[in-house]
């Protein structure tokens, strides 16, 4: 991605920032065991501003200073760490090569950051995710508030620049399209080739290893987020990761994975019959929760409010329970009470970019938010009857014979102006062709 990209992207911000001044900390490092640690991975947002990929970083837009609108604390150029731990970027390619105006090491915080906080009239800063920089922008802050009288200038509040920056990261350019493609298509490929993998004998992580062998084969970092290969009833767990059993015919499997391409994210999930046969209950099942799925992406389209999303899914599901006699009673009334629950426990979809479950809102008040081209989101309605399911009040036993069916589909929707985009849409669904690709 190009540096222009992130620099228009400050740039919007700052426009909506009035006399603010911005600080975006760099993620941590994340310890894996003792002095190992996990493989680094920028905040988002803040890699959204900067394209920046160090730890031990700040990001400070202030466009209200004359010279310095936008300065990176880094840590500098140090050949003996740089031997042990990898080069850095340092501050003179922190200029020339992410476009800050000025670059100071990250140990000049202290002294340098309270210059372009007191030319501002408030902080934007988001509380919470690193409760040591907390400790120390607060620190600065009173320690301005104390001094304005002599001044009558400075910050005088902290405000969180998440719903500015947020609705920005919502709307997706061409140059984050392109990556997501990339990332869906990498995803497409790892789930055609587990499909094909998948034989009754087979144990969950080897299916697991063939979608991760994948993903890195065609470039993507990894995946983007533990991959669920979860076959018979373990498919009722909704986040289930252990992927240790071994898969047996007749049953059902689940896989949920997506893959990391750069920055951005893919989310597919497919459920498909180990061995290539449906047993009666698991189609009639997976028959319902297709048409909920096909059904609810015929609503992704500008003007649309995202809530009609899941409503279209429910209101299917709901039908097709009814028709099975799974539920009994009025639709508008199961639906009102939430008595599908037990069957379908969560909403039908997020939003999906530099994050899996992506910034944004869904909700304005009572208002549900409205979709706008340029926006991505999963769409993945699913029925999850466990073997332990306990019916509520007014509603019959589940037999047995449906009991430890799990199903879930789910693909990545782009709206666009037209309408929408499935980009995930390589990854075969309709029944005929997951039971030839299955038997292959």
């Amino acid at each position: 991605m190009q540096q222009t990209e992130f620099a228009q992207r400050r740039e919007q911000l700052m426009a909506q920032m009035g006399k603010g001044t911005a600080v975006f900390c760099s993620a941590p490092m994340a310890v894996m065991h003792n002095d190992v640690e996990y493989n680094f991975r920028q905040d988002s947002d803040f890699y959204y501003l900067t394209g920046f990929d160090e730890a031990e970083a700040v990001a400070v837009l202030s466009p209200h200073h004359e010279d310095h609108r936008f300065v990176l604390f880094v840590q500098p150029k140090d050949p003996d760490k740089e031997t042990w731990t990898g080069y850095r970027v340092g501050l003179e390619a922190a200029k020339e090569k992410f476009g800050a105006d000025e670059a100071y090491s990250i140990d000049e915080l202290g002294e340098k950051l309270p210059q372009y906080l007191v030319g501002g009239d408030r902080i934007l800063y988001r509380l919470g995710r690193d409760r040591r920089f907390n400790d120390k922008l607060l620190g600065m802050w009173q320690r301005l508030m104390r001094t304005y009288p002599k001044r009558g200038t400075g910050p005088t509040a902290i405000a969180d620049p998440a719903p500015l920056l947020h609705a920005m990261r919502q709307l997706k350019s061409a140059a984050e399209l392109d990556q997501m493609r990339r990332a869906a298509n990498i995803a497409v490929e790892a789930h055609v080739r587990a499909m094909q993998f998948a034989k009754p004998g087979v144990y969950e992580y080897q299916v697991q290893a063939e979608i991760e062998h994948t993903f890195r084969l065609n470039g993507a970092v990894g995946p983007a987020y533990p991959s669920i290969v979860a076959s018979g009833e373990n498919a009722c767990i909704l986040h289930y990761t252990e992927n240790t059993r071994q898969m047996q015919a007749q049953e059902l499997l689940l896989i949920d994975a997506g893959c990391a391409y750069h920055y951005y994210n893919s989310d597919i999930t497919r459920t498909f019959p180990i061995g290539g046969r449906f047993t009666p209950e698991q189609q009639a099942l997976y028959e319902i929760v297709l048409e909920a799925q096909l059904r609810a992406i015929a609503q992704v389209h500008p003007g649309n409010p995202y809530s009609q999303i899941h409503d279209t899914a429910v209101e299917v599901i709901v039908d097709g329970l009814l028709d099975l006699g799974l539920l009994v009673g009025d639709k508008q009334d199961i639906i009102k009470d939430e008595k599908y629950k037990p069957f379908y426990m969560h909403r039908t979809g997020h939003w999906l970019g530099l994050d899996v479950h992506d910034v944004g809102v869904y909700q304005h008040g009572e208002t549900a938010h409205t979709l706008e081209p340029g926006q991505v989101t999963t769409v993945e309605p699913g029925i999850y009857i466990k073997p332990d399911i306990k019916p509520v009040e007014g509603q019959p036993e589940v037999p047995e014979r449906w009991r430890g069916i799990g199903i879930r589909i789910e693909d990545d929707v782009l709206v666009t102006a037209q309408g929408h985009n499935v980009l995930t849409d390589g990854v075969p669904k309709a029944i005929a062709d997951l039971t030839n690709l299955s038997r292959s």
